[in-house]
């Protein structure tokens, strides 16, 4: 049976994970938590808000209101990425060889594993951040679509257009397709080799949290009383399909998070309540009844023995499939 190890916190849990292994938790008071063998390390990052995390198993990167952009890998010692005093930072992302991506107004700004920045310009805001799965190219989600850049060259960018305010994005897992979330509620999608478009609507509430079953078979998000897995495992994607809708409950999936090597699916509720779903059968597990705030964080480890969870009011922790 599994086993949860439950924590509380006194802030807002903007991201929950494993880096190296660790039990990592970003908190709105600026700090990061990190959950050895034998205490908890608390490192300051921000002086103010952690705005915006993100990990990848071997650091974590997040953004505060303070305009600085921290990483802090497992030995837990906070390093300064990038500094643009009196500016929010509420996008990052994280790219292969070090390096990492964020945003500052119309600003998108890649840091290679060396400290270089290159900046990137555009027009409106940016919304959200991707790096694709292989090569330093980086997907800029703004109004009226998505710009693709290669970062570690002068080449132009490519444009992916489609009106409306594109407010995250995400690369699928072969890098042949790229999704944003929408301010509308509702998710659009193009695939690369023509530019195709993919519109997939009908969600009561904005879809913010994405996630891809493995090897990118389905795409998962929130935004509906149910999880919602979107076929891409066709030659056209999900287009003229339906999506499976998982675990479908009185209230929002808040967050969603697929296995890394099996076709399961964690998800977050509105009430706190964690399921996890089979995605063959619709199958549940719960593994966490409703208790407080809403799931705001969820991520597994890299083997899918552990997943780590957080909420909007502090409760966190992780669940070991283990014992």
């Amino acid at each position: 049976m599994p086993n949860r190890h439950d924590i509380a916190f006194d802030a807002f849990v903007v991201a929950a994970g494993f880096v190296g292994g660790t039990p990592t938790f970003a908190l709105g008071d600026g700090s990061v938590r990190l959950f050895g063998e034998d205490a908890e390390r608390i490192v300051p990052t921000h002086d103010g808000a952690v705005l915006v995390a993100a990990m990848d198993h071997q650091r974590i990167v997040t953004g505060g209101d303070d305009g600085r952009v921290v990483a802090v890998a497992r030995d837990g010692e906070p390093r300064l990425v990038a500094e643009r005093p009196r500016k929010w930072i509420d996008e990052v992302a994280l790219g292969p060889k070090g390096a990492a991506a964020f945003a500052v107004g119309r600003q998108a700004v890649v840091v290679d594993g060396q400290g270089e920045e290159r900046v990137f310009d555009h027009d409106r805001a940016v919304g959200g951040l991707a790096f694709a799965p292989k090569g330093l190219r980086l997907a800029v989600a703004r109004y009226g679509g998505v710009t693709l850049w290669w970062a570690g060259t002068d080449a132009a960018p490519t444009e992916l257009a489609w009106k409306g305010a594109h407010i995250g994005v995400v690369f699928s897992p072969d890098g042949k397709h790229v999704v944003t979330t929408m301010q509308e509620n509702a998710l659009h999608g193009w695939r690369l080799a023509d530019g195709q478009d993919m519109r997939m609507s009908g969600y009561p509430a904005k879809p913010r949290s994405l996630d891809w079953s493995v090897k990118g078979r389905h795409l998962a998000s929130s935004g509906a009383n149910a999880a919602i897995l979107w076929p891409f495992h066709h030659k056209d994607g999900p287009m003229g399909r339906s999506p499976k809708q998982l675990g479908p409950r009185e209230v929002l999936v808040t967050r969603v998070a697929c296995h890394p090597r099996e076709e399961v699916v964690a998800a977050g509720y509105q009430d706190g309540v964690m399921l996890l779903l089979q995605i063959e059968d619709g199958a549940e597990t719960t593994l966490r009844n409703a208790d407080g705030g809403p799931i705001s964080a969820l991520a597994w480890d890299k083997t899918g023995r552990r997943l780590a969870f957080g909420t909007e009011d502090g409760a966190a922790g992780w669940v070991d499939f283990d014992g």
